[in-house]
């Protein structure tokens, strides 16, 4: 039998009596590999009935993740997740999963004459991999002395005492050139209704590629394709006590922005009321590129921010590419003190993947009222339902600072980094804004100011940690609607999370003071602080990505057509492009007369 890595990992007690489950949809490869470093993360803080990781770990894990029982009685906790890719692109993973003993049906053989069978050598897995397969044989070892005598609950609760997932966290794996695709970092197991393959199409082909939005619309269109996703959509949220919403985290830039679109209007139109939160993906750099595919991922990224945007209660372009919304030359997104290959999708994936695992912990935290559909309905006033992320990673703090004495030294600029594709555009101005901090103690979210002490700044007075950060906020938006929300609980950035931070910064992603030995130990965990904001930069993003399409004769992109988009729909999108763009328009903005007189 195969090990049950994750089984003893179960609900935290800290977890309310009602658990406010959100259902996740990753749809695209890319995003598949936002989601693996998402979900390594939090698999890497989990705690165990009775025991934490982190004693101050305030974050609900059921809001994401289910409890199960396995067909032998074995209890697991798994992702509350629907992914999709294309066919060739799981490398060593089982579509239906090692967690459950469940294996795919063999077809029904009707010819009677002779068979000749052929079968692919097994994929050689990688290092991580084969760790995680050997101390998976271990702990199932251990598994098999409990005494089959204990039953029920009391059953249950032995297992999740005695079966252990394996400890990674003082492993170091250099995957940079061993990852092809996102399963060989998955560390979490996953349930047999999570998977799907799309297999009308291969990831690897370079003929009858999924490059186009129509492909992805005609996808859900397919009455079998449909009755699965169904099927494990209702799965996921029939067991739900209180759905919350959705997330969906899509690839923007080919076929899967078509099948994201339908996949949020089904949601629409089957859950209405409940929060759906989308993130629209895109790699930082492309290993295939030419004239002609940069055209089809323009075009694709436009339809999938108008009908994404459209039907979700708020939806957030995200890459580190700070061009990817266009056509021009490459320009990385830089952090401080992150040393990283644009060019490898493991990496640019994981600085994602931190930044959207803080972004979400408003209505995953256990002390919040603030539900999903509260978050989003701040942001998306006035029909402005395009947001922009941004994030500080790490958080640059020293070991004896306090959130004032960082945030002073911050002066006149904004500490994060844009993740949204607005250039090198930079706007001050702000409609409405959720701001994070997370991995500050509380003893460091205040001065340590003495008594009677002069304080250095008005931000040493505050006697609260949200009022930090609240009044930092203010001196840079006096007049935005800030939602602020601090948490202890760090981001774990254990195995398999790449080390690409530099010696700088101790196991605990704390800042050491000069004149300190530089570390020689692997990061496990980091402070963050992210900024998800109703932004007037999108104004001018939007209105360049109108006027840039426009210019286009789309006739002579037959392959973007044939796909099913219609050239009369599609202006219809450039119209609602436009549209959407006037909506974070400040009065002194440039009037977009010009959009008429610059077009072809």
């Amino acid at each position: 039998a195969l090990l049950l890595r994750w089984a003893g990992r179960r609900r935290c007690p800290l977890m309310g009596s009602r658990c406010r489950e959100v259902v996740t949809l990753q749809l695209g490869h890319y995003s598949n590999f936002v989601g693996t470093h998402w979900w390594n993360g939090q698999d890497a803080a989990l705690c165990y009935d009775g025991e934490s990781s982190e004693p101050y770990s305030d974050i609900g894990n059921n809001v994401l993740f289910r409890e199960g029982l396995t067909l032998q009685g074995q209890p697991t906790y798994t992702p509350r997740l629907i992914l999709m890719d294309l066919k060739g692109s799981l490398s060593s993973l089982k579509q239906e999963g090692a967690l459950y003993g469940v294996s795919q049906t063999e077809p029904t053989l009707t010819w009677k004459g002779t068979l000749s069978v052929h079968k692919e050598d097994p994929v050689v897995k990688n290092q991580f991999l084969q760790q995680l397969d050997q101390l998976g044989g271990e702990v199932d070892s251990s598994r098999n002395l409990i005494s089959t005598a204990f039953q029920g609950e009391e059953r249950a609760a032995a297992l999740s005492v005695a079966v252990r997932p394996p400890d990674l966290s003082h492993s170091t794996y250099r995957l940079e050139s061993n990852v092809r695709v996102w399963s060989d970092y998955l560390r979490v197991h996953l349930h047999p209704k999570t998977i799907s393959v799309v297999q009308q199409y291969s990831h690897s082909s370079t003929a009858d590629r999924f490059e186009a939005f129509g492909f992805g619309e005609k996808l859900i269109r397919d009455p079998s394709f449909l009755d699965d996703f169904e099927d494990r959509l209702h799965f996921y949220i029939e067991e739900c006590d209180y759905l919350q919403g959705f997330h969906v985290l899509c690839d923007l830039q080919d076929g899967f922005a078509g099948l994201s679109a339908k996949v949020v209007e089904l949601l629409n139109d089957e859950y209405g009321g409940r929060g759906i939160f989308t993130c629209g993906f895109t790699p930082t750099s492309y290993t295939d590129t030419n004239p002609l595919k940069e055209v089809h991922r323009l075009l694709n990224s436009v339809m999938g921010i108008v009908h994404l945007a459209g039907r979700s209660s708020a939806f957030c372009p995200m890459s580190l590419n700070k061009n990817a919304l266009g056509r021009k030359r490459l320009s990385p997104a830089t952090f401080p003190h992150v040393v990283y290959d644009a060019s490898l999708n493991y990496h640019s994936s994981a600085l994602l993947a931190t930044a959207l695992d803080t972004l979400t912990i408003p209505y995953r935290l256990h002390s919040s009222a603030v539900s999903l559909t509260q978050l989003t309905d701040v942001l998306n006033q006035s029909g402005r339902k395009v947001v922009t992320a941004s994030a500080t990673i790490p958080f640059p703090m020293r070991d004896m600072d306090t959130l004032p004495d960082v945030l002073c030294r911050q002066q006149t600029e904004l500490p994060w980094t844009g993740l949204s594709a607005c250039g090198d555009l930079n706007d001050s101005r702000c409609f409405a804004q959720s701001v994070v901090m997370r991995g500050v103690s509380p003893e460091q979210q205040i001065s340590n100011l003495a008594p009677g002490g002069k304080a250095a700044s008005i931000l040493h007075n505050c006697p609260t940690g949200e009022e930090v950060l609240g009044t930092f906020l203010r001196s840079h938006f006096p007049t935005t609607l800030s939602a602020v929300h601090l948490t202890q609980t760090p981001c774990k950035v254990t195995t398999p999370y790449p080390q690409f931070f530099t010696p700088s910064f101790n196991k605990h992603g704390q800042l050491m003071g000069s004149g300190r030995v530089p570390s020689t130990s692997a990061v496990e965990s980091i402070p963050v602080m992210t900024a998800l904001q109703s932004s007037p930069v999108l104004h001018s993003v939007l209105r360049s990505l109108y006027r840039e399409v426009s210019r286009l004769n789309l006739r002579k992109f037959s392959t973007f057509l044939s796909a099913g988009t219609e050239l009369d729909d599609f202006k219809d999108v450039l119209e609602e492009l436009k549209t959407l763009s006037q909506c974070y328009k400040m009065n002194f903005d440039q009037d977009d007369s010009e959009d008429n007189s610059d077009s072809d």
